[in-house]
């Protein structure tokens, strides 16, 4: 039987990789993840296929979902953390086991506009979204297909 896909929002500051700069790549890693518990995502949640929202972070009024990308690999070893010029260095993680993970994605689309968090905090239907939760911090989150319509939707209106 075939996996469901499956829908995520993940979130990147743009001055460190923007929609901009995945559109030029369509296909970059997602990397530099230093958190166990989105990297327990990506290595047991996270499919091929996948659809995720590209969230735009600490981008001051620009803060929002700003496009659509996919899952394109498997969770596999993130090089970031062996190379000591990286911005995300770990030196205490080893070669032989490695402590953090990465997916490639590749660009989908960039939304109409920019659905601000504001935005998204005024529509009662996404009031249970993990982003709008108080506390959650969490560079990439799962979401509910109906939340990844619903966002679309409204980045068209």
């Amino acid at each position: 039987m075939a996996k469901r896909t499956q829908y995520w929002l993940m979130k990147s500051e743009p001055e460190e990789y923007s929609i901009t700069d995945l559109k030029r790549d369509t296909r970059e890693p997602w990397d530099g993840i230093r958190n166990y518990q989105v990297r327990n995502m990506m290595r047991d949640d996270m499919r091929v296929g996948d659809r995720a929202l590209f969230y735009h972070s600490n981008a001051g009024k620009e803060t929002g979902v700003v496009g659509v990308m996919k899952i394109a690999s498997e969770a596999y070893p993130d090089p970031t953390q062996f190379d000591p010029q990286s911005a995300h260095p770990d030196p205490k993680s080893d070669p032989e086991n490695p402590r953090w993970l990465c997916v490639d994605v590749v660009y989908e689309g960039t939304l109409p506009r920019v659905v601000t968090l504001q935005e998204l905090k005024t529509y009662k239907t996404l009031s249970a979204m993990r982003l709008l939760q108080k506390g959650n911090r969490l560079s990439i989150m799962p979401i509910k297909q109906s939340e990844f319509d619903f966002i679309i939707k409204q980045a068209g209106k």
